[in-house]
């Protein structure tokens, strides 16, 4: 019989996370339970995603994105409660040929984790269709922020 443990062996540290962005935990985001929502560390996410990419590439105008959602993962580690704002750190974990994978972790006002997740996105030319190269300069700049080449394969390979 295996046990799990809270902490996931895979998981970063939450000093792994270079970029964090304050989440306010609002009135709205709570279900009958009290807590927030479950669909709501996907809200978490994407608040904290837009403003990493602002960041790294100072792009801000939503017609400036030019990646699309392929798949994304939560897991649930602890209740969020209202009224807290949240820390929510961001990194690029992989960076491949024509996507990345962004993690994350939500913590409470007191370093608690509360939830992780993943997301892997695709660089996307939203005129054409179709998936695009991550460009030099977006790789580049990604590289600065995360400090270093980047693993462009979940195994761990660099390109």
């Amino acid at each position: 019989m295996s046990s799990r443990s809270d902490e996931s062996n895979h998981e970063p540290p939450a000093g792994a996370f270079r970029f964090t962005h304050p989440v306010d935990v609002r009135f709205r985001d709570l279900d009958l339970g009290g807590h927030v929502h479950h669909t709501q560390a996907f809200v978490y996410f994407e608040e904290a995603r837009g403003a990493y990419w602002r960041d790294v590439t100072g792009r801000s105008d939503p017609g400036e994105i030019d990646f699309i959602l392929a798949e994304a993962s939560v897991r649930y580690h602890r209740r969020i409660l209202y009224p807290q704002c949240l820390q929510v750190g961001v990194r690029i974990a992989v960076l491949a040929k024509k996507y990345f994978v962004m993690e994350y972790a939500v913590r409470s006002e007191e370093g608690e984790r509360l939830v992780t997740g993943s997301t892997t996105l695709f660089m996307y030319d939203y005129s054409e269709g179709r998936t695009v190269a991550v460009p030099e300069e977006v790789r580049s700049r990604i590289e600065a922020r995360e400090g270093g080449p980047l693993p462009s394969r979940r195994d761990g390979g660099v390109r």
